[in-house]
């Protein structure tokens, strides 16, 4: 929704906001925008004589019990969802979707960051536009309009809003598609692996006939969707594709040989941790070269000087001497790989998560069995309460059943009831060997910016 206000601000609208709650990194992203909000929801947020209401998919976001709501739509003015106002604001555009049920912000992010660093032959800035759905270092904002053809879009599978059950990435008439891996997820929304690739069946058929269709192979249900997409894609993978990458060597600079169509183009390093990112690289790679957008060298200078996403395994704080990492622990598919890149990078060191099941998918009672094997790995686990926010509307999980779910997993897990006594258990058991990983889609309760303080305190960085 930031990103979506920031482009129609941009457009030259006049822009307000409302939410129950505004949290970093997107209170600081509207801060440094100017795009001015209110908290909580209130029916008197609204300004008179407004012309367009973007609403968005929130379970309060509801007439009946959202006075805001009811209010917008006695007003008589114009609703819309954020991708009815994205797929207004790109119909000219030549739009490149990026979808998948992992990997999308990044490799959006990388996408876009690779186009601007890129220059044409004539030695002018491709100059994209684009919508990230979350907030990367590089580029330095989520949204902007280029002066270029092309738009970068991240797009979700999630449903549009609550009057509209469409996926988001369905409004956006793509001219191009990169599917990250596919995997199930929300399952509340989608209950069986069939209902959740629906979606992405009729993204294909809404895309243009003479689409470049770059498509990765290492999700857990890629593959037999890839197989009968039936129209040319170039696919990818680390290990498996048309584009990989060969003899990879891991540590804080990441180093490996992207191979395509059997032949090594570039070498590539990268700062960002885990298989999984180099899987984004790859994908970045077999796009961008397949449409000769980006010299293979020019690929390689950009990557080396991609800082990431916020939230997604950035670290917390150069004071401390114990690596403290967030990753962006919306559904399992996510955790494990945030999981398994701090394992691979720090394998001799104990690992602490702190975990926040927030989104419905953690708290849906048909996730449970997620809980017997997410945390593999970890030496410590924290659990922090589930978000009350919608518990009614699905099968809601308690915290009490979590934690005893991991513990019968065979894992050391705590509950985090209090935040402050929290922080005391955290500052008693840690140790000069310690990586911790905060995995949340939330707030954590404010544990996010007092933890790094902690180990700051403890074991601050001496050089």
């Amino acid at each position: 929704m930031s990103a979506a206000a920031k482009l129609l601000k941009d457009s030259g609208v006049t822009v307000t906001g409302s939410d129950e709650g505004v949290y970093p990194p997107v209170s600081q992203f509207l801060a440094d925008q100017a795009l001015p909000y209110r908290t909580p929801y209130a029916a008197e947020n609204i300004p008179a004589g407004v012309d367009l209401i973007v609403i968005g998919k929130n379970a309060k976001l509801v007439p009946e019990t959202n006075a805001e709501v009811a209010a917008a739509i006695a007003s008589g003015a114009r609703i819309q969802s954020f991708p009815e106002v994205l797929a207004d604001l790109t119909r000219d555009k030549e739009t490149i979707v990026v979808a998948g049920a992992y990997g999308k912000s990044t490799t959006a992010s990388l996408l876009v960051h690779c186009l601007e660093c890129a220059a044409t032959q004539a030695g002018e800035r491709i100059d994209p536009s684009f919508f990230i759905g979350a907030i990367p270092f590089t580029p330095p904002t989520s949204a902007r309009f280029g002066r270029g053809d092309l738009f970068v879009l991240e797009g979700d599978e999630y449903p549009s809003s609550n009057t509209d059950a469409r996926s988001k990435f369905l409004h956006y008439h793509p001219s191009h598609l990169l599917l990250t891996p596919l995997a199930h997820d929300h399952i509340n929304v989608f209950p069986t692996p069939a209902d959740y690739l629906r979606p992405f069946s009729e993204l294909i058929d809404i895309t243009a006939p003479d689409a470049t269709v770059v498509a990765c192979l290492e999700g857990d249900l890629s593959r037999p969707f890839v197989a009968q997409i039936g129209r040319p894609v170039v696919t990818y993978g680390v290990r498996d594709g048309d584009f990989t990458a060969s003899d990879v060597k891991w540590g804080e600079k990441t180093r490996f040989s992207l191979v395509g169509h059997g032949s090594r183009l570039v070498e590539v390093e990268t700062t960002q941790l885990g298989e999984h990112n180099v899987q984004n690289i790859v994908g970045v790679g077999a796009f961008l070269l397949t449409r000769s957008l980006v010299t293979p060298e020019q690929l390689a200078d950009a990557i080396v000087r991609f800082r990431g996403i916020r939230r997604r395994l950035d670290r917390k704080s150069d004071k401390t001497s114990i690596p403290i990492f967030e990753g962006f622990g919306s559904s399992y598919e996510k955790a494990r790989s945030a999981i398994a890149a701090i394992k691979r990078h720090f394998p001799a060191n104990r690992l602490i998560v702190v975990f926040e099941p927030h989104t419905f998918s953690w708290r849906n009672r048909n996730a449970l069995a997620w809980y017997d094997d997410v945390f593999a790995g970890a030496a410590r686990v924290f659990i922090y309460e589930p978000a009350a926010q919608g518990a009614a509307t699905h099968a809601q999980l308690t915290q009490g059943e979590i934690v005893q779910r991991v513990a019968r997993a065979g894992f050391d897990v705590e509950a985090i009831c209090d935040p402050d006594e929290a922080t005391i258990n955290f500052a008693n058991l840690l140790r000069s060997d310690d990586v911790v990983l905060l995995l949340t889609s939330g707030g954590l309760g404010g544990l996010i910016e007092q933890l790094p303080r902690i180990a700051e305190e403890k074991f601050p960085r001496l050089s």
